[in-house]
């Protein structure tokens, strides 16, 4: 099925972006040769055909119900109203799970509104409220869904094909060091790079040692549990804490020397721990990890349950790898998800969600969509083997909340919030049909004509996820800083976003400084740059999302410092920055910022000392520029 209507075909005027050539056209498919008073026009070979139209109407126009005519870079009523005159490309619209996933959202913020009481903040230090999704939700609730997605035809234009990517491409070039080798960025560094760099890092890393023989101390298990539900199960909502006493009471009475129950309640109790302490960044690198010891003891369950195919050692495996990103393991997370994958996709095609009991259904679709969020992450930075878990994405439905009974309501350890973790499902998906249209195949094989549409679409989807936020978790785009620590990660979350969207604008004129004259190329250029300035200015908001994406925030980091710091070194691009004074400021916070996380990874030490020696070299570089 057609979810929209596809661009025409790149004509042979496309030009690479290294040689670009806007053209002086309006872009808008109107034949100058035609007349406003005759209804046909003629062709050069005397058939006639219908008048053309503007293909495209302004959002102005649109909501006026007024005939556009399609210049840019406004049209004639823009101008007579001085409006902003934007106009919202066709091509890609939002898949079937996307809009499922939205109007989850929606549907879980009207219902709660009409059917739930106020509740308390959603953290103890936030301000926006937060409540069950599962008090009053039964099987038969309305916004129970499944996702259906339809592959588009695969005309080609541009980029490629116009579809429903959902998934990480095999190939692509988001991450941070294919920058390096970009114009004037690549004078930044004083020997090359390859893309393949920071996973060979990883992998010669030392394995990670496990100390088998730690005290389990288990006086504090209250606070750590209520910890691990009020700051953890937020961004990974795979505990259900309507049977936690359940497990917890299995779990004491094996002493939590074998079985499912007893591995997941250890590893709420790390995570909970180490909810406690903040950044591991902070943790004196003498000292054990938090919750270290109950990993240990967890770890040691492990293996025996990596050999039985049941969701609940899925869930233990998939708990196990958000520590592991804790304490910044990457690829000891993905050697236990890359198992964990392939476990789901047996159990999931002999025993199909919508076969199973309904608690059962619910966890499974959890800890599938947190392993095919996980893996994504990974993906986008390293080059490893894809699971192959994306090909059941049709399959499996969202989750709506774990049902509890009334016996179990009042002896809870915490709520039961999807809000985030079905905005983040949406945004992933978005973030991986970037990646498959601009990057697949590089930003130097793409032509500005092919890149416009397909930048204003995603931005237009960018735009409805954040408008389809629920109130509580809905960000302000204003630039204060946020004690929710929600809604502050989903802020970061959407600029980096915008940024990989609208970042091949800086190629462009990082190539050919000409372009930077363009208005178009100009303004997106901008909104690139702007979008990695709200990720920096306040570099320490990144510890609200410590604990899943401490890893891929640091590399993000990196990879938005080095934009910046090379478009400081474009004349036309360093119009669009704030004064010198205050990025020289930003860089240096910036670079202690990521210095404190050197000792974590062998990556993370390599994308310190790389943005270090670049700020370096790049005030090297507009010194002698001033000379």
């Amino acid at each position: 099925m057609n979810h929209g209507r596809t661009q025409s075909q790149g004509s042979e005027g496309d030009v690479p972006i290294g040689g670009l050539n806007t053209g002086s056209g309006n872009g808008n498919g109107n034949d100058s040769s035609t007349t406003t008073t005759s209804k046909k026009r003629q062709s050069v070979d005397g058939v006639e055909y219908p008048r053309r139209r503007a293909t495209i109407a302004c959002e102005v126009c649109r909501s006026r119900k007024s005939r556009c005519d399609g210049a840019r870079p406004k049209c004639r009523l823009c101008i007579e109203l001085n409006a902003e005159c934007v106009y919202r490309e066709p091509g890609i619209k939002l898949d079937a799970g996307d809009k499922l996933i939205l109007e989850h959202l929606s549907r879980i913020e009207n219902f709660l509104h009409n059917a739930l009481p106020e509740s308390s903040s959603h953290f103890h230090h936030g301000t926006s409220p937060a409540v069950s999704t599962t008090t009053v939700m039964s099987d038969d609730s309305p916004i129970k869904s499944t996702l259906n997605l339809s592959a588009m035809n695969n005309q080609q234009h541009g980029l490629g094909t116009w579809s429903n990517f959902s998934s990480m491409p095999k190939i692509h070039s988001t991450p941070a060091l294919n920058l390096l080798q970009w114009p004037k960025i690549s004078q930044l560094v004083s020997r090359p790079y390859s893309p393949q760099h920071l996973l060979q890092l990883e992998l010669n890393r030392l394995p990670l040692q496990i100390n088998a023989s730690l005290t389990l101390d288990l006086s504090n298990t209250s606070s750590y549990v209520s910890a691990f539900f009020e700051r953890v199960n937020v961004w990974y909502a795979c505990v259900n804490p309507y049977n936690w006493t359940s497990y917890y009471r299995t779990a004491l009475s094996q002493g939590f020397r074998s079985g499912a129950e007893s591995c997941i309640v250890l590893l709420v109790l790390a995570l909970g721990c180490a909810s406690l302490r903040g950044s591991i960044s902070r943790i004196p690198t003498d000292e054990d990890p938090p919750g270290m010891s109950y990993f240990s003891a967890a770890w040691g369950l492990l293996p025996s349950l990596m050999m039985r195919t049941n969701i609940m050692s899925a869930q233990c495996m998939v708990l196990a790898s958000a520590y592991l990103f804790y304490i910044v393991r990457p690829l000891e997370a993905w050697t236990l998800l890359s198992s964990t994958s392939l476990k789901l996709q047996l159990l999931l095609t002999t025993n199909p969600p919508a076969t199973l009991p309904t608690s059962t259904r619910e966890l499974s679709e959890r800890v599938y969509w947190n392993a095919l969020l996980f893996e994504s992450d990974l993906l986008a930075e390293l080059d490893l083997p894809h699971s192959g878990i994306s090909h059941l994405e049709e399959t499996i439905g969202l989750p709506i909340g774990f049902s509890s009974s009334p016996d179990t309501t009042s002896s809870i350890p915490g709520r039961d919030d999807l809000w985030y973790f079905l905005s983040e499902i949406a945004l992933r998906r978005l973030l991986n049909r970037v990646s498959h249209l601009i990057y697949s195949k590089g930003p130097h094989n793409t032509s500005i004509s092919s890149l416009f549409p397909v930048v204003a679409e995603l931005d237009y989807q960018l735009t409805q996820w954040y408008e389809s936020l629920p109130l509580p978790v809905q960000f302000p785009h204003s630039r204060m800083r946020l004690n929710n620590p929600v809604q502050t990660v989903l802020r970061l979350r959407y600029f980096a976003c915008r940024t990989i969207i609208f970042r091949p604008y800086i190629l462009a004129v990082l190539e050919d400084e000409a372009l930077g004259r363009d208005q178009t190329v100009r303004e997106n250029c901008r909104k690139t740059l702007e979008a990695c300035i709200r990720q920096l200015e306040h570099i320490t908001e990144h510890h609200a999302g410590h604990m899943p994406y401490l890893w891929q925030g640091a590399l993000s980091i990196v990879s938005q410092t080095l934009l910046v710091m090379g478009a400081t070194m474009s004349e036309s691009l360093a119009e669009l920055l704030p004064p010198r004074e205050e990025m020289d400021k930003m860089f240096r916070e910036v670079i202690v910022e990521v210095g404190r996380y050197r000792h974590l990874a062998p990556s993370l030490r390599l994308g310190a000392e790389i943005i270090a020696e670049a700020e370096e070299r790049r005030l090297g570089f507009l010194r002698r520029g001033r000379g």
